[in-house]
């Protein structure tokens, strides 16, 4: 295809992977702290355990907003490589990187699917959204890996 540069996309996609990992960590930090709340004898900030326990709601709709956000990144980032990737070289599959993207993605739709599954009659819901988001590092670091690659065919 005849298309004028493509670094703009890419600047998107950059920006879009950062928020990815960023919105991943909080989602970790997040999640670990509801399970803390959740399962702690003792506070663990003795005088300031009111302020992080999770009564009111605050954490989990923090930690459902950064998965959302999370999600429509990835979602975006799929959008991007597929666009970008076809507008340059015509075809996709140039490496290893389609396949990490999308094991990314379906491990990203697997943990989302999951995370609204959780409840007290659901006992699956909850180690596999937590198992599928400890594999899911793995596939970001995999993903970032062969993106870097990617990356490199690109700039001039």
């Amino acid at each position: 295809m005849n298309l004028p540069s493509f670094i703009w996309l890419w600047k998107i996609a950059a920006w879009s992977m950062g928020l990815s990992l960023l919105a991943y960590f909080f989602l970790a930090v997040s999640g670990a702290w509801m399970f803390y709340t959740r399962t702690a004898q003792k506070p663990l900030l003795h005088g300031f355990s009111h302020v992080f326990t999770d009564k009111t709601g605050g954490m989990r709709l923090f930690h459902y907003v950064m998965g959302a956000s999370m999600v429509a990144l990835v979602l975006l980032l799929l959008a991007i490589g597929i666009v970008g990737t076809l507008g340059h070289f015509g075809t996709l599959g140039h490496s290893s990187h389609l396949v990490a993207g999308l094991i990314v993605v379906f491990l990203v739709l697997i943990s989302a699917f999951s995370a609204t599954q959780i409840g007290a009659n659901r006992n699956w819901a909850r180690p596999l959204h937590i198992g599928t988001n400890i594999i899911l590092f793995i596939g970001f670091v995999w993903v970032s890996l062969t993106g870097w690659d990617v990356v490199q065919k690109y700039l001039p």
